[in-house]
């Protein structure tokens, strides 16, 4: 189980049985708005409320990369874009939507859907 504290830190709790242990395995210092896997479950993505996403990958166990930074876009949401692994999608307040690379943290492509975006 992957979860987010209010202080950017994400937590591992392995539970098995009626035992569980505690694992800290990133602290990115901005509060995270939303977790997201990829279909693969090989990856995770660390969306921030300031707009900043990081990948986690936990069979690697090492910190938090950081691959964008939208915070200027007023930045919603992000999820992986499939199949694979390679690209994420955006979507900033505005309406616009913006594919990623996941590799280098480029930006690829964008549409403006001309509608302002709210996260219900």
């Amino acid at each position: 189980l992957y979860f987010s504290a209010q202080e950017g830190i994400l937590i591992f709790y392995h539970i098995k049985d009626l035992q569980y242990e505690i694992k800290i395995c990133a602290d990115i210092s901005q509060p995270i708005s939303s977790l997201m896997f990829s279909p693969d479950y090989t990856s995770l993505l660390l969306v921030t409320d300031q707009g900043t996403v990081y990948s986690y990958r936990p069979a690697h166990s090492g910190e938090a990369v950081k691959l964008l930074d939208a915070s200027s876009s007023f930045f919603l949401a992000a999820d992986f874009l499939t199949p694979g692994n390679n690209y994420c999608v955006s979507v900033t307040i505005s309406g616009e939507v913006q594919v990623w690379s996941l590799e280098d943290g480029t930006f690829l492509s964008k549409i403006n859907l001309n509608t302002e975006v709210q996260i219900t």
